[in-house]
C-alpha cells in the first residue's frame, strides 16, 4: 500500500495498513473469556484467561443478554461506553460514533468528557481564551500567513515532524515540511524549547534550548519578566485586550511573594543561563513571533501552566491577532493544525443524545474503576464516580494510553463484563470477556477527510474483510434486532444507504451555501472534492483584535483572562487563579538518588500512538523485539551501556524492557521511550512489561483538580543493563485459545447448562 499520488511528502508508516492485514494478531472469530463463558458475568482473570471462539450468533446472543440484564437492572449509570474512534478513517465508519450511537438507542451510558491528547488544556483556555482547543487549532493562523509575515517562530515541545505525519481522521498532503522550508527561506527564525533536538523538521535549521523536562513554566516566567523590566510589554494591548494583567505581573515581580521571577531565577530551575533567557526575551519583542506550546506540554503535572502562560506571553508582546503573530496550541503537535478553516466539516453519523447524566474526566478511568462512590473536583464542579457493571469499548486502546498500567490491570478486573470489538489481539481486547472481530478501513466502504482537511475522499473497500470480521455497523444492527430496539440505530438504512444519505443531506447544505459539489454517484467514482475554504490567509483572533467589542471572546470578560475570577473562585491549591510556577510531582529538580533520569513518553515515529504496531514500518524500529529508548552518550558510559543493549527501566511503579539507542539529539539526564508498544506484562507482574510499554511507568496522577488531565509525559526512572535471558514477547502473537468444557454444577452437569446456552433459550421460549 501506498500513499495518495498527490501527496508532496508520503510518510512510511501507511505501510503498517497492508503489512498488518492478515497479520498472525487479527482477531479472526468471535471469542469469549473462558471463566466468564462458562461461570457467568463477574470480574478476574481478565488479560490471563484463555479465549473460546463462538460462532456470531452466540456471540451476539450473549451481548445482547448482557446490555438487556445491566439496563434493566441498574440503568444507564452501570454502563460505560468510550472509545477513541481509532478503527477508521472514515466518517461513518468511526468505531466513537458508532458505540455512542447505539448505547443513546439503548439509554445512554457513562460518559467521558476530555482526552488524553489535550485534555488539561481542553480544561483551561475555555476560562482563558473562550474556545476548545479545536477551535483554537481550527482557526489556527495559516502557514501562508507565517511564511509571509512571522520573523521568529518560538516552540515550548517541539515543532515535531512525526506528529505532523497524522491527523483525526487522516490527512491528504503532508505539506508541513514544506512550508517550513518557506518560512526559513523567508527569513524565520525556529527556536525550538525540548529536551529533544531533533523533534523538528531539519528544514527549520532550529536553535536548541533544552532545559529540564517540567520546567517550562519557569522559563516562561523568566521572560515574561525580562519584557516587564525592559519596558517591551505592550501595554495598551494588555488594557484593552486582556484582564487580570496586573494581578499576574505583581506576581512576576515578585510583589505578591516576595520571590521574583528574573532570568536568574529561572536559570537556577531550568538550567538554561539567564543570558539566553534574556535575549531571547529581547528578541521575541523585536520581532514579529509566534509563540507555539505543543500539546506535550500539557501531559504532565501542573500542565495548565505553560499553555496559559504562552497565552501570556503572546498578550504581552500584544501581537495577538497580527498576521504571523499571536499564539498557538498544536503546530507540529497534528498535521492539519495551520490549514484554512473549511466552510463546513463533512458529513458523519450523528450520535444521538445521551440521557444518562454520568461522565467521568477520561483519563479519571481506573480510579472509577477501582473506586466507586468516590468524589473528584473537575472543573468547578465535583464529580461522583459511578458504579460500573458493563464497560463497551469500540475502537482505542486503554491500555497504551492510560497510565500506570498495573493499576489499569487491577481496574478492568471489577465490572462483570467488558466487551470489545477490535481488528488485533491489543491488551485491551486481551482484558475483554467478550471480543467481537472488527474491520479494518481498507475492508469496507466509507467516506473521509481529516480534521480541518479540505480534501474530502470516497474510500470504497479494497479487499475482503480478515476472517469472520464484520463492520461495527453491521454488529450493532444485529444487536439492534435481538434488542427489539425497531430500527432506532440503523432508521431501516443498509451502511451504503447511510453513505448516500449523509452525503446527499450534506451537498444540499454546500448549495444553500453557493457550493456545489458532484451527487453521491459521482463522488464515489471520483479521486477526490475538495470543500472549500473561508479565508485562506486566517489569522487566529483577528476578528477579536479588530473589533473586541463587536467579536468578543467568549470568556466572562469577553477578553483574554490572564488571570481568571472563574479558576480563583475554584480554590484549587494547584491551579490557582493566574498562572504560576509550580513544582512537579516528579523532576529533575528533586535529584531522586533512586531514579536520577526523566522519561519522556512522546509519540512515535513508526505508528500513530500504538495502531497497527505489528506493521512492517512499526516493526523495523524494535530492537531484540522491543521499542527502542534513547539517551545520550554521558548516560550511557555512565552505565557502561551502548546502542543495541537491551535495558530495562524502572522505578516504584514498575519496569519494562526496551532496546537502547545512544543519540546526541537527547539533552543529558534524559531518557525518551515513545508510547504504543503493546502492553505485554509479565504472567506473573502487570507492571513489568516485556515489550517497552512506558505506561508501566508512568503516574495515574492527575495534572490538576481543574482538569483532571493525564500526566502520562512525565516520570522519574533508571536504566541498567538487562542481564538475564530475554523473555519471550507474547503479544505478537494470538492469546490462548481452549476448547469450551463443560458447565458442571455441585452435583454434576449443570441444569442451567452454560451462559449461552440459557441465552439462547430465553430467546426461544
Amino acid at each position: 500500500m501506498t500513499g495518495w499520488a498527490g501527496d508532496p511528502d508520503p510518510r512510511l508508516i501507511i505501510n503498517n495498513v497492508a503489512s498488518s492485514q492478515h497479520h498472525p494478531t487479527r482477531v479472526r472469530r468471535p471469542a469469549v473469556r473462558q471463566g466468564w463463558l462458562e461461570g457467568g458475568p463477574g470480574g478476574g482473570g481478565r488479560g490471563s484467561e484463555p479465549f473460546v471462539e463462538v460462532s456470531w450468533g452466540e456471540a451476539l446472543d450473549l451481548v445482547s443478554a448482557e446490555l438487556r440484564r445491566v439496563y434493566t437492572a441498574y440503568g444507564s449509570s452501570a454502563v460505560y461506553g468510550d472509545s477513541y474512534g481509532w478503527s477508521s478513517a472514515g466518517r461513518f465508519h468511526h468505531g466513537q460514533s458508532q458505540l455512542h450511537r447505539f448505547l443513546n438507542c439503548l439509554g445512554g451510558y457513562v460518559s467521558a468528557v476530555g482526552d488524553y491528547s489535550y485534555g488539561t488544556s481542553g480544561a483551561l483556555l475555555p476560562h482563558v481564551l473562550g474556545s476548545s482547543p479545536a477551535h483554537v487549532m481550527e482557526g489556527a493562523t495559516t502557514w501562508e500567513v507565517i511564511c509571509a509575515n512571522t520573523e521568529l517562530f518560538l516552540s515550548f515541545g517541539g515543532l515535531s515532524e512525526k506528529n505532523s505525519a497524522v491527523g483525526p481522521g487522516g490527512i491528504a498532503r503532508h505539506g508541513n515540511r514544506s512550508e517550513v522550508g518557506r518560512a526559513r527561506a523567508a527569513g524565520c527564525h525556529f527556536v525550538d524549547i525540548t529536551p529533544i533536538q531533533d523533534d523538528t523538521f531539519a528544514e527549520a535549521g532550529v536553535e536548541w534550548i533544552a532545559p529540564r523536562p517540567g520546567s517550562d513554566a519557569a522559563l516562561m516566567l523568566g521572560l515574561a519578566y525580562t519584557v516587564d523590566a525592559e519596558g517591551a510589554a505592550d501595554r495598551q494591548f494588555l488594557d484593552e485586550y486582556t484582564v487580570g494583567y496586573d494581578r499576574f505581573i505583581a506576581y512576576v515581580r515578585g510583589e505578591s511573594d516576595g520571590v521574583p521571577k528574573s532570568p536568574e531565577w529561572a536559570a537556577a530551575i531550568t538550567e538554561v543561563p539567564a543570558s539566553t533567557i534574556t535575549d531571547l526575551a529581547r528578541r521575541m519583542a523585536r520581532s514579529r513571533t509566534m509563540i507555539n506550546v505543543s500539546w506535550s506540554m500539557q501531559r504532565q503535572h501542573h500542565g495548565e501552566q505553560p499553555i496559559w502562560l504562552g497565552v501570556t506571553l503572546a498578550a504581552m508582546l500584544g501581537q495577538i491577532g497580527l498576521p504571523g503573530g499571536g499564539f498557538q496550541h498544536g503546530y507540529g503537535s497534528s498535521a492539519d493544525v495551520g490549514l484554512a478553516r473549511r466552510v463546513v466539516s463533512p458529513p458523519r453519523l450523528p450520535q444521538g443524545r445521551n440521557r444518562e447524566s454520568s461522565y467521568i474526566p477520561v483519563a479519571r478511568i481506573a480510579d472509577m474503576l477501582l473506586n466507586p462512590g468516590s468524589v473528584i473536583p473537575f472543573n468547578g464542579t465535583e464529580v461522583t464516580f459511578p458504579r460500573i457493571d458493563l464497560v463497551y469499548w469500540v475502537g482505542g486502546n486503554p491500555f497504551h494510553h492510560h497510565q500506570d498500567l498495573a493499576k489499569l490491570h487491577r481496574a478492568f478486573q471489577t465490572p462483570s463484563t467488558v466487551v470489545v470489538h477490535e481488528q488485533f489481539w491489543t491488551s485491551t481486547a486481551r482484558h475483554a470477556d467478550i471480543v467481537l472481530p472488527a474491520t479494518m478501513t481498507i475492508e469496507r466502504n466509507d467516506f473521509g477527510a481529516g480534521r480541518n482537511d479540505p480534501y474530502f475522499f470516497p474510500m470504497p473497500a479494497l479487499t475482503a474483510p480478515v476472517g469472520e470480521a464484520r463492520d461495527d455497523y453491521a454488529i450493532f444492527s444485529a444487536l439492534e434486532e435481538r434488542l427489539g430496539l425497531d430500527q432506532s440505530f440503523t432508521e431501516g438504512r443498509s451502511a451504503d444507504q447511510w453513505l448516500d444519505h449523509l452525503y446527499t443531506d450534506w451537498r444540499a447544505h454546500l448549495a444553500e451555501l453557493g457550493h456545489d459539489v458532484p451527487d453521491f454517484a459521482q463522488f464515489m467514482k471520483s479521486e477526490y472534492i475538495k470543500i472549500p475554504v473561508k479565508d485562506r490567509h486566517q489569522v487566529l483572533h483577528a476578528e477579536f483584535r479588530s473589533d473586541p467589542v463587536e467579536s468578543p471572546l467568549a470568556t466572562p470578560s469577553g477578553r483574554i483572562e490572564i488571570s481568571s475570577d472563574v479558576i480563583e473562585s475554584f480554590g484549587y491549591d494547584d491551579c490557582p487563579g493566574h498562572p504560576v510556577w509550580l513544582e512537579p510531582y516528579e523532576w529533575l529538580g528533586q535529584r531522586d538518588k533512586r531514579y536520577p533520569l526523566h522519561l519522556i513518553s512522546n509519540q512515535p515515529k513508526t505508528r500513530l500512538h500504538s495502531q497497527l504496531d505489528v506493521g512492517e514500518t512499526s516493526q523495523r524500529s524494535k530492537i531484540s523485539g522491543r521499542e527502542p529508548a534513547r539517551m545520550s552518550p554521558a548516560d550511557a558510559d555512565a552505565r557502561g551501556l551502548s546502542t543495541g543493549d537491551v535495558v530495562v527501566i524502572r522505578n516504584e511503579r514498575g519496569a519494562c524492557l526496551a532496546g537502547l539507542v545512544v543519540s546526541e539529539a537527547l539533552r543529558a539526564g534524559v531518557v525518551q521511550l515513545s508510547t504504543g508498544a503493546w502492553y505485554d506484562p509479565d504472567p506473573n507482574d502487570p507492571s513489568f512489561c516485556r515489550h517497552g510499554n512506558p505506561n508501566v511507568l508512568t503516574a495515574d496522577l492527575p495534572s490538576s483538580a481543574l482538569s483532571q488531565g493525564t500526566t502520562a509525559q512525565h516520570a522519574l526512572v533508571e536504566v541498567e543493563r538487562w542481564e538475564g535471558p530475554l523473555p519471550p514477547i507474547s503479544v505478537d502473537k494470538p492469546p490462548r485459545f481452549t476448547e469450551r468444557r463443560p458447565a458442571r454444577s455441585a452435583h454434576g452437569s449443570e441444569p442451567g447448562g452454560t451462559p449461552a446456552d440459557r441465552v439462547i433459550r430465553d430467546r426461544t421460549d
